[in-house]
């Protein structure tokens, strides 16, 4: 089984780690490259899957909206996202899937985050959508540096959200971190943390960001980077392979132990 990344850039992903972990505690011979591709790229590995040479990929930042245009057809999730993050192969097509939606909803299952409630999403790029698409339903709020964005990002997908400012809490609602911010070790805006009733924080690095940090210590229910990865890497191994994942595997090659 041959599986990819397509990205850029792509040397500081994880998931080839993570998958090449999985397909062998399942005893599945294969391979699991990164690439660093531009969108054509994606194109072409459109059409290594629908050919047979590929299963599958991953895609990443920020060829996601590119691989969305790309599938020949997309699931629900990808449909209402307007991005997909997995390309599978299935009748000499290649299908689009978005496994960041119930990754999101998954890493907050594992970390005990209670269900219901209010969200407050923090940016205005795809994995916002991803998280406005996985809690919609629920009282939704969403801030961006950019006034007007995430009134935008939701209303394009049909989701309804309040649009806070940038720096403001809400009380009480579980923080979605879909920034950068974090990954080169920058907080939050004050108040966000503390005033939080959870927290699901996307960027990941070497070491936990500030607002995990912060979250830990104020003993808030905190899904960090490398969850929300395994999370959405283990709904990919499903679709691929049909096997289920290998979760406890994949967290310790996520997490280089």
């Amino acid at each position: 089984m041959r599986l990819v990344l397509l990205g850029d850039p792509v040397v500081h992903s994880r998931s080839p780690a993570i998958h090449r972990a999985a397909l062998v505690a399942v005893g599945i011979e294969g391979g699991y490259e990164a690439r660093r591709v531009d969108e054509a790229g994606v194109y072409r590995a459109c059409a290594e899957i629908r050919a047979g040479a590929l299963a599958g990929a991953n895609v990443t930042m920020p060829h996601k909206r590119a691989a969305a245009a790309a599938a020949d057809r997309l699931d629900p999730a990808a449909a209402a996202c307007g991005a997909v993050n997995t390309l599978a192969g299935d009748a000499g097509e290649a299908w689009g899937h978005n496994t960041d939606v119930g990754g999101l909803r998954l890493a907050g299952e594992w970390a005990g985050i209670p269900p219901g409630g209010m969200v407050l999403v923090l940016g205005g790029g795809g994995a916002a959508a991803a998280a406005l698409v996985a809690f919609a339903g629920l009282p939704l709020f969403i801030a961006t540096r950019r006034p007007g964005a995430g009134g935008a990002l939701a209303a394009a997908r049909g989701i309804r959200a309040t649009e806070v400012a940038w720096e403001q809490p809400v009380p009480r609602a579980l923080l979605v971190n879909a920034t950068t911010l974090g990954m080169q070790g920058e907080p939050l805006p004050p108040g966000l943390v503390e005033e939080a009733g959870g927290l699901i924080d996307l960027p990941y690095g070497e070491q936990a960001t500030p607002a995990v940090r912060q979250a830990g210590a104020r003993g808030l229910p905190v899904a960090d980077g490398l969850e929300v990865l395994v999370a959405q890497a283990a709904l990919s191994f499903r679709i691929w392979t049909g096997c289920e994942a290998p979760v406890a595997v994949m967290r310790r090659a996520a997490r280089g132990a």
